[in-house]
């Protein structure tokens, strides 16, 4: 009999996080447009304006290019439904969740290389010139970020000797709080690489469309209506993944036990606070941020990259 109500409190649990994050994305990026606003002592348009723009997406109708393939009409549904499992499946609330098997950081990896391997496809498939400009910007971009990211997460991997993420957030949490220099300087490397996977300032803008400047924003330009707004709300959810994964791998105390209902409040206010305090932090690094040109990215990213390695080799060597 407990064994049935384990699972089925594990259930429930991997349920509110299924909703939570889907819900709570578009929120997130309004909080970030909010206080970038607030920075540039302008009033804003408020955090509940992404819903306010879903919304009217959604409702209207969507044109398509008459040589669309089936692939550009399904993308939005695939970058969509990846990034809703790749945010669902890092403990955000609760540590061991159903999901949590799947929450291995390679093919969590795995997970955001099939978006953007799909996006970029369907951004070539129109034949458009800024479809195809965005897409090779996109996969520069990524080639770079994808092996500093893999540097960071087998640090925090060395650390608990596992590769799955209840397992490192398990360990990590219970762990003194004390900086660790490995932790620190793949933390840096994580900030870099979440700037410039989710088209944040320095690497990209998300509120220009300059052709000189625009990376993920040219991609999606064919897209309207409903699929518009699905990539627009993957995009919500690729940020809430990339900070939830930031907040478990580098500040995982609070994170409730499953089956702990009692702790879930906690655990969520502790949540909160820490996605607003990550998304302050985002805007201001925006804010004070200019945006770089294309060819500096390599620069940029080969940083996190060598801030990765160091962070390993640190722990490597001296185990701290």
């Amino acid at each position: 009999m407990m064994e049935t109500n384990d699972l089925v409190f594990a259930i429930l649990f991997q349920l509110t996080q299924l909703l939570l994050v889907v819900l709570a994305a578009p929120l997130l990026t309004g909080w970030v447009n909010q206080c970038q606003a607030w920075l540039q002592n302008r009033s804003g348009a408020g955090v509940l304006q992404p819903y306010r723009v879903l919304h009217k997406l959604f409702h209207k109708d969507a044109v398509i290019a008459h040589n669309a393939s089936p692939l550009f009409r399904a993308t939005p549904y695939i970058v969509f439904g990846c990034m809703w499992l790749a945010a669902a499946i890092i403990p955000i609330i609760a540590i061991d969740l159903p999901f949590s098997r799947a929450a291995d950081v390679i093919a969590l990896v795995g997970v955001f290389a099939v978006a953007r391997v799909f996006i970029a496809l369907a951004a070539m498939d129109i034949g458009t010139a800024f479809g195809t400009l965005g897409a090779r910007r996109e996969m520069l971009v990524s080639f770079l970020a994808e092996p500093a990211l893999l540097m960071v997460l087998f640090t925090a991997s060395m650390i608990s000797h596992s590769t799955q993420l209840p397992s490192i957030i398990d360990t990590l949490a219970h762990h003194q709080f004390v900086i660790y220099p490995s932790l620190a300087f793949a933390a840096l490397a994580f900030v870099i690489v979440l700037l410039a996977e989710n088209a944040r300032i320095p690497v990209d803008n998300p509120n220009t469309h300059l052709e000189l400047t625009m990376i993920h924003e040219a991609m999606i330009l064919e897209y309207s209506a409903r699929h518009l707004a699905l990539i627009e709300w993957a995009s919500s959810l690729k940020l809430f993944a990339y900070i939830s994964l930031g907040i478990a791998l580098f500040m995982p105390h609070g994170i409730a036990e499953v089956g702990n209902w009692a702790g879930l409040p906690l655990a969520l206010a502790a949540l909160v606070a820490k996605l607003m305090l990550a998304g302050a932090g985002l805007a201001l690094l925006e804010t004070v941020s200019a945006k770089m040109r294309i060819f500096r990215a390599p620069e940029f990213l080969g940083t996190a990259f060598l801030l990765a390695v160091l962070g390993l080799l640190i722990h490597f060597l001296l185990g701290v």
